[in-house]
Order: structure tokens, then C-alpha cells, then sequence
């Protein structure tokens, strides 16, 4: 089931703002503020809007049925060269918790944390995806940026993808695969303005429009027992 969480902050900000909003949108039914909407995984082929104030962001949940994501799951554990990345953080460089690879168009390279990437060649496994990507998106993807979480103790800190090699507006497209994880997207300036959501096996995610400029987003930590998750964030580098 998919479970959207709204803080009770965003009343006040409907409140003064008027088209302020942070629900997801199904059928006419809106969400009742500082609760837990429940909402039915129906086949949507348009998929879901996540409903963002100043934000955009879709949502199939079950873009890829089981038996493929778990052919794709297994494939990409396998076949990709997953690797231990540091960052640079407050001038010092520290391990990233998870195992990262960075695949792609040859003039792909991205640059993020510090660091400089340049991209593996295409596998047919990830070109199969991101034809599937590119579909639901109406965009080509010229990179993919993939990241293995272990177990709980791997996560994602709080940040925006809004390198200038990915434009303007960038649109990212996310495939989730393996164990559901909890997805928080968090207003840069209104704190308390702020949706999770569980990504499952499957899913997929796309982010477009400001929603780079103006939302911020993490995968905690969980201390619960919790499987291997692989993620694959397509971009557009360099592309207008």
C-alpha cells in the first residue's frame, strides 16, 4: 500500500498560500492534514502525482511487474562493478554508506561531493531499463547513477540533485529494486512542509520541473531489518 505521511506544518501553508500542497493526488480525495493517507495500488499507466507545492513528481508504483524486477534485481547484483566511494565532507573526505556505480552516454561525466565520475559503457541490462525509463518519461537519459544499500545501516543524507551539468529543471527518474524503502522529500524553505513515501520493488519515481530548486530529499537509516535495495537514478548530462 502506498503511504504518503503530510506534517501538520502544511496546514498553516495552505493556509496562506492557497496552492500550497504536499498531498498525493488520487481521484478527487484529498488528504487529511497530520495523518496517514492509504491508498489503493490501482493500475494507473499515467502513474501517480505526488502533488508538490512549487514541485513536480510522478510516481508508478509497479512500473516493472515482479518476475522482471526480480530478473533486473538480480542481473545488476551480479554484473555491476558496485564500488566503495568517498565524499568530501567539511574538508575532509569520508566513506559514502552504500556502493555506488556511475554508467552512461561517454560524455557523461558528473560531478558531485567533490568528485569527479566518468562513466561506465552501457550493459544491456541497464539500456532494457532505461528504454523502460524513457518511455514513462517522454525524455532520453544519457546516465544512470546506481547505488547498492546493504541493509538499513546504508542511507542517503538529506540533498538536491542541482549539479549545473543536469540544466535548468532537472528531471530525474528513479527505479527502485528490492527491499522497500522509506523516500523523504523535504521543502528547502518551509521545514515542516514535508512527504514520504515508500518506494517498492519496481517503482518508479520521476522528479521534474523545480522540484530540484526547491525540495530536498533522503532515504534514511532504519534500525529495522531490512533487505538489499538497488536504485538507479537516471539523468540528463549535459543536455538541454
Amino acid at each position: 500500500m502506498l503511504q504518503c505521511i503530510i506534517v501538520d506544518r502544511l496546514a498553516a501553508v495552505r493556509q496562506s498560500q492557497g496552492t500550497a500542497r504536499g498531498t498525493v493526488r488520487h481521484s478527487a480525495a484529498a488528504a487529511k492534514l497530520g495523518s496517514v493517507e492509504t491508498l489503493p495500488l490501482a493500475d494507473e499507466p499515467d502513474g501517480r502525482v505526488l502533488e508538490l507545492f512549487e514541485g513536480e513528481a510522478r510516481l508508478w508504483p509497479a512500473a516493472f511487474d515482479a518476475s522482471e524486477a526480480n530478473r533486473l534485481f538480480q542481473d545488476l547484483r551480479g554484473q555491476i562493478d558496485w564500488r566503495e566511494e568517498e565524499i568530501l565532507m567539511f574538508g575532509r573526505r569520508v566513506p559514502v554508506p552504500r556502493r555506488v556505480a556511475w554508467h552512461g552516454d561517454p560524455e557523461a561525466t558528473y560531478t558531485y561531493s567533490g568528485t569527479e565520475h566518468h562513466p561506465q559503457p552501457w550493459t544491456l541490462v541497464l539500456e532494457r531499463v532505461r528504454e523502460r525509463v524513457a518511455g514513462l518519461a517522454g525524455l532520453h537519459f544519457n546516465a544512470v547513477l546506481l547505488n547498492l544499500y546493504r541493509d538499513g545501516r546504508d542511507g542517503m543524507g538529506w540533498h538536491a540533485d542541482d549539479e549545473p551539468e543536469l540544466g535548468r529543471n532537472p528531471v530525474i527518474a528513479s527505479v527502485s529494486l528490492g527491499a522497500t524503502r522509506r523516500f523523504c522529500l523535504r521543502h528547502r524553505r518551509r521545514k515542516g512542509l514535508r512527504l514520504d513515501v515508500p518506494l517498492s520493488h519496481g517503482s518508479v519515481l520521476v522528479m521534474s520541473g523545480a522540484t530540484q530548486h526547491n525540495w530536498v530529499h533522503a532515504l534514511p537509516k532504519t534500525a529495522a531489518p531490512v533487505g538489499e535495495r538497488i536504485n538507479l537514478t537516471f539523468r540528463r548530462v549535459g543536455l538541454t
